[in-house]
């Protein structure tokens, strides 16, 4: 499952997606070529297509939860969650959440950043898929898969709708998947 093939169904739900993800130029900084997501959100049919996509690999994986990376990975993973009868887990950054938390702390291009879940919200013996928009250098989803080890979960796998295949995000994160699959709806 390491991308989705462009044949028949997929390359229709590819064109369908793709036609609904604005770019937005010299967005968040000048250079930098953003991938609008809103429009495909208040698209009944293309969010639900999405949806479909995403529940259909949250049973070939046989995953019990679902985890949303925030913050847009919250939108996707949580109608997946519910459509598939799992339970959805937010991964939030650090010191957003009340009570007792897991931390996992990843390195940034300049700095550092922290992720955590609550620290019950996953037990041994879970199988988690990771749901996130977009898959860029990979910090964020590898910091999530080691958060979810050692809540004593195991990673089912990852699943973002789009992969920037320009940059290494799945290089980075092949090592930590540890045989888990890693699917990409769209490569752009």
């Amino acid at each position: 499952m390491t991308a989705v093939s462009a044949s028949g169904a997929d390359e229709n739900l590819r064109e369908l997606l793709l036609s609904r993800i604005h770019d937005v130029p010299d967005y968040p900084k000048p250079g930098v070529m953003f991938k609008d997501i809103t429009p495909l959100l208040a698209d009944a049919q293309a969010f639900g297509a999405l949806t479909d996509a995403l529940v259909d690999l949250c049973e070939r994986c046989d995953a019990d939860k679902v985890v949303g990376l925030e913050a847009r990975g919250f939108i996707l993973a949580a109608p997946v969650a519910v459509r598939a009868g799992v339970g959805f887990v937010p991964v939030r950054k650090a010191g957003k959440l009340p009570g007792a938390t897991l931390s996992q702390a990843y390195d940034l291009e300049y700095g550092t950043a922290e992720i955590e879940i609550h620290a019950d919200a996953l037990a041994p013996g879970d199988r988690v898929l990771v749901i996130d928009d977009v898959l860029a250098t990979g910090g964020t989803a590898e910091a999530s898969l080691k958060l979810i080890r050692r809540a004593g979960a195991e990673v089912a796998g990852v699943a973002v709708l789009m992969e920037l295949g320009f940059l290494p995000g799945r290089e980075r994160l092949e090592p930590a998947l540890e045989g888990a699959p890693l699917a990409a709806l769209i490569t752009v």
